[in-house]
């Protein structure tokens, strides 16, 4: 679970402008931070599955807004591939 403090420092991370809180840039970083936290939680709970699930669905769905963000501007995909240390 996110804290509000870490949330914030992820969004101003990566935001575009002042306001930016629901671009895709700012929507895969939350993921990216969520899915770190999620991984770390099921090295020590093996069989959590319900946990484990959640976790795929949630890669499936960063997977899916990077492909959207590579074919809308492939420079801002580079900038937060480089930024959050994905491989790709």
């Amino acid at each position: 679970m996110l804290t509000k403090k870490k949330k914030q420092d992820v969004i101003v991370g990566v935001q575009t402008h002042d306001s930016d809180t629901g671009s895709p840039q700012v929507q895969i970083a939350l993921l990216s931070e969520r899915i770190t936290e999620l991984t770390e939680h099921l090295k020590t709970h093996k069989k959590d599955t319900h946990s484990r699930r959640g976790l795929i669905k949630m890669v499936d769905t960063r997977r899916k807004l990077l492909r959207n963000l590579k074919t809308a501007d492939f420079e801002e995909y580079q900038k937060l591939i480089d930024k959050l240390g994905l491989k790709k």
